[in-house]
């Protein structure tokens, strides 16, 4: 399989963007047998719905759960365990799990009271639940989104879920960074589909979605997360543990090699901000701005107001389809659209972080 490669889809229809990646990378073929024991993990964090940033939308996972289906896999299960201080029951209720487990047949396995095991990590022990060591194959289905210690938590984090919450507690103690790298050794991922629908801004309970309208995956978590690094603005030194799995073998970080397969672009579809997020956006003027360039924008000010240069940017940034063809004097554009701009910053869309360096550079001037 091609471990360099990234499918991305944009829309609203959740369940068939799932099914379009998983077809498109073909992972029917990757799964060793028809009877094989496939593990589908969301994040289920606490009891929040989707739409506020913080949980994975179930419709992702009844898309896996049809694709698997089509292609004679039936031995399915979903598994995870909410933070420490939520229960999973709670969160499987409110975010729709409970109910798609009795829609599917397929089981929901509370991974909270689940025995563990100690298992060798790349040199440090760590324990993983049982339920979880039992799998042959595991599709993680994270949520892309801000977290206030480790700033980004998409594939490699969301392997928290699957282990005992007294080893939750311990990572804490270690650092999180450094066991968060070790056990992408003792825990593989087969493949990750990622719902970057609307993942929260910086926190990971969620509260300030931001509306991007993708999914996306790859067989590469390492490779997923420094992906996840360019769309929210951060660089990989900002996430130390995706160098350590990287260090580890548990993947490659290089984006000069990712090849990025887009099946659908966006659409106009930016919906109405929440909080933090408006302020961001006051600095933006839209005309049929598409989800992507929006949140992508949004971030890279985000990230620009955390190092205090905000405040320093005098001039409008222009995002939408109704700049195509057009010049605006004493502004910057922002992605294809705005092309005739004497200032633009290209792509479709452009990652919060090229467009973040492009900001850094005019503030220079």
């Amino acid at each position: 399989m091609k471990r360099n490669t990234i499918w991305s889809t944009y829309g609203s229809d959740l369940k068939g963007m799932a099914v379009a990646v998983l077809e498109a990378a073909q992972v029917q073929n990757d799964i060793p047998a028809k009877d094989a024991l496939i593990g589908i993990k969301p994040n289920l964090v606490l009891a929040s719905d989707a739409c506020n940033g913080a949980t994975t939308h179930p419709r992702i996972v009844e898309g896996i759960i049809e694709f698997l289906r089509a292609h004679g896999f039936d031995n399915l299960c979903m598994l995870e365990g909410a933070w420490v201080g939520a229960r999973t029951k709670d969160a499987a209720d409110v975010c729709g799990y409970t109910d798609l487990a009795k829609q599917t047949g397929v089981p929901f396995i509370d991974t909270q009271p689940d025995t563990a095991t100690a298992v060798s990590c790349g040199g440090m022990e760590l324990k993983i639940c049982d339920s979880a060591l039992k799998l042959d194959y595991l599709i993680n289905v994270p949520v892309m989104k801000g977290h206030c210690q480790t700033r980004l938590t998409c594939a490699l984090k969301n392997m928290k879920g699957l282990i005992p919450n007294s080893e939750k507690r311990r990572y804490h103690t270690l650092g999180l960074h450094k066991p968060i790298g070790h056990l992408a050794l003792g825990l593989k991922q087969n493949f990750v589909l990622v719902d970057a629908v609307c993942g929260d801004l910086d926190y990971e309970e969620g509260g300030s979605p931001v509306q991007r309208d993708q999914v996306f995956g790859t067989y590469d978590p390492v490779l997923c997360d420094a992906y996840a690094c360019t769309q929210l603005g951060y660089s990989l030194a900002d996430v130390p543990y995706i160098g350590i799995a990287e260090a580890l073998g548990a993947g490659s970080a290089d984006l000069s090699a990712l090849e990025e397969v887009v099946l659908t672009q966006p659409a106009t579809t930016m919906q109405t901000p929440q909080r933090r997020v408006n302020r961001l956006l006051s600095r933006v003027t839209q005309r049929d701005a598409c989800s992507a360039c929006c949140a992508n924008t949004i971030y890279a000010l985000l990230r620009l107001d955390e190092a205090g240069k905000l405040g320093q940017l005098s001039v409008p940034l222009c995002v939408g389809q109704g700049y195509v063809g057009q010049a605006e004097d004493g502004a910057i554009g922002i992605g294809r659209c705005t092309a005739a701009f004497a200032k633009s910053v290209p792509g479709c869309p452009p990652a919060a972080g090229d467009i973040l360096r492009f900001l850094q550079d005019e503030l220079k001037r």
